[in-house]
């Protein structure tokens, strides 16, 4: 029997994210979001979970909080993705401000749906933003794991994210290449996460 089916809701994973889960730069198709749907379809026990991307390229979490509201109702995901923060980071932005912008989007997605269960996946800097502005957006990213006992992966771009054979050319967004093995990376998790 199909737990998921059985549970008489909506089975919509939604994954809110920035160009690191829109496919910058390459086909959608070949995104790791794109590539998580097939995969869910050919495994018999979540073949009915619709995924849907809501990233948008140059998202930051003030966005995705916005936005957020809207996509839930819409949507009424039982699982959330939530990848955001980079662009926060990369601006230079208060990661105050960004704790406080994540922590909203994971607590709306309890109350608005209450099985809703929230994946955080984390980012890390480049060098030259220096280490101690790193740490801390590592810290926002742990903390509010801990504090909502998140499923979650501090870096999940670490497998491919020093290799130039599956980076683009800006050095940030993974190519086409890169794709299935951030899937690999991740999938693991997602499949933990489609258990709650």
């Amino acid at each position: 029997m199909d737990t998921q089916t059985s549970r008489g809701e909506k089975n919509v994973l939604l994954v809110l994210g920035d160009s690191l889960s829109a496919a910058y730069g390459i086909e959608v198709e070949k995104g790791w979001v794109n590539l998580l749907q097939q995969e869910l379809k050919e495994n018999t026990n979540y073949a009915d979970v619709e995924v849907v991307n809501a990233s948008i390229s140059g998202e930051t979490t003030s966005g995705g909080k916005q936005r957020f509201n809207h996509l839930v109702k819409q949507h009424e995901p039982s699982w959330v993705i939530l990848e955001l923060g980079a662009n926060d980071a990369l601006r230079g932005q208060n990661l105050q401000t960004t704790q406080r912008n994540l922590e909203s989007i994971i607590q709306v997605c309890a109350n608005v749906t209450p099985q809703c269960h929230v994946m955080l996946l984390g980012i890390r800097l480049p060098t030259n933003y220096g280490p101690a502005y790193d740490k801390f957006l590592q810290k926002v990213y742990r903390d509010l794991a801990q504090k909502y006992n998140l499923l979650f992966d501090p870096f999940f771009l670490e497998p491919v994210a020093l290799d130039s054979d599956y980076m683009q050319s800006d050095g940030l967004h993974p190519n086409a290449l890169a794709q299935p093995i951030i899937l690999q990376r991740l999938l693991p998790k997602v499949l933990d996460l489609l258990k709650k």
